[in-house]
């Protein structure tokens, strides 16, 4: 059913997987938090019209037809945002089939400035996924996987210390014996630090896992998910790399000059 995920996250001709309504007025409305442009900032909106304004009744059945969306911020109740939202004959997924203003094609600040003179394969990655190019989409940020993958291993070596610094370097050592991407995770997914580990999950595991299926024969559809999968992880890993590193310099700067203060006295 239309979600706050679906709406705000899928771009379009991406299936949303799940069980759907099978009349008009079971269909939720979520309200959603997206860019107001007259606000010049995050806000929620508010659904305003009704999944059955053009049917002949409330309870219309839903298999097979597109609805519309029409969305008003809730601070400045003037800007609006319209989805087109189509519904499987099965009633297993929606699909956005027309959005707007369009999905926005936002870069990652933190990943663009890893990425340096390859942050153009993101962009493009980005701009395939909002449009449902799934192979395409998959491609690029493979690509960006193969091209950033020596740097990123070595700046999470910088978050351990000890024991498990001496087994992830050895291990890190190891991977410059192959140009295999694939090889390279295997080698040291496993001793990923505990601070990268959200809810017990390893998102290298996960790359590993995606990366390893390749594209083959898949379809648009089944590339976009594992595309979506690669494009998330890198974001995390890249962003939370940064903020770990970040906090260890700011402690070890605080520390630094209490110690001072202290020796001058």
């Amino acid at each position: 059913m239309p979600s706050k995920e679906f709406l705000e996250q899928y771009p379009l001709y991406r299936k949303f997987i799940c069980s759907v309504p099978d009349t008009t007025d079971e269909l939720p409305k979520p309200r959603i938090n997206m860019l107001c442009p007259r606000c010049d900032s995050e806000q929620t909106f508010r659904q305003t019209n009704e999944y059955h304004e053009t049917l002949p009744y409330l309870n219309f059945p839903t298999k097979g037809r597109v609805f519309r969306a029409v969305f008003l911020c809730s601070h400045c109740d003037d800007y609006e945002r319209h989805f087109f939202i189509a519904i499987d004959g099965h009633l297993k997924w929606l699909m956005k089939v027309g959005q707007h203003p369009s999905w926005e094609i936002q870069g990652d600040p933190n990943i663009e400035k890893l990425l340096g003179t390859h942050s153009g394969f993101y962009r493009k990655g980005l701009v395939c996924e909002s449009q449902g190019y799934g192979i395409g989409a998959f491609g690029y940020y493979r690509r960006i996987v193969e091209e950033v993958i020596d740097e990123l291993l070595s700046e999470i070596s910088g978050l351990l210390s000890g024991d498990e610094l001496t087994r992830f370097s050895s291990a890190l050592d190891r991977t410059r014996a192959t140009i295999v991407t694939q090889e390279k995770i295997e080698l040291v997914k496993d001793l990923l630090p505990g601070i990268l580990r959200p809810d017990g999950m390893n998102p290298l595991s996960v790359l590993h896992s995606s990366l390893s299926e390749g594209l083959h024969a898949e379809s648009d559809d089944v590339c976009l998910e594992q595309a979506a999968i690669v494009r998330q992880i890198l974001v995390y890993l890249v962003n939370q790399v940064a903020a770990s590193k970040a906090t260890s310099r700011e402690f070890t700067d605080s520390m630094r000059r209490l110690m001072e203060k202290k020796s001058a006295k």
